[in-house]
């Protein structure tokens, strides 16, 4: 069973940054794509970027030319450097692998989440 570990979240006024780190407990990122979700308060839960294990990426519309994702195989990890932060970030945020037939969904259970705020 895959382990997901996600850290580097916190409180951040608009127009901030914040580096989001997720560990995974085996090789898994070398292989498949891999992405980052958040879920805030009263909302579902939204895949907001994927990075193929061909370095492909995707964003959501809410996120494209503010966030990069990226990936570290040599040590198991994906990041998502979050930059011009807004109160609508904030949110937990989720590492996982989305599923192929439904990308709202992920294969390895959920970690903790790393919490991101975004006020003044």
């Amino acid at each position: 069973q895959v382990q997901l570990v996600e850290s580097g979240g916190g409180l951040v006024q608009p127009g901030g940054s914040l580096r989001l780190s997720c560990a995974a407990s085996s090789n898994i990122i070398s292989f498949h794509t891999m992405g980052w979700y958040r879920q805030a308060p009263g909302k579902p839960r939204e895949l907001v970027t994927t990075i193929s294990s061909g370095g492909n990426t995707y964003y959501a519309l809410s996120v494209e030319d503010r966030f990069t994702i990226s990936r570290d195989n040599a040590k198991n990890m994906v990041y998502l450097q979050m930059n011009n932060l807004k109160p609508e970030d904030t949110a937990v945020y989720y590492c996982n692998a989305p599923r192929v037939d439904n990308h709202d969904y992920g294969r390895h259970p959920w970690g903790q989440g790393t919490q991101v705020t975004v006020s003044s």
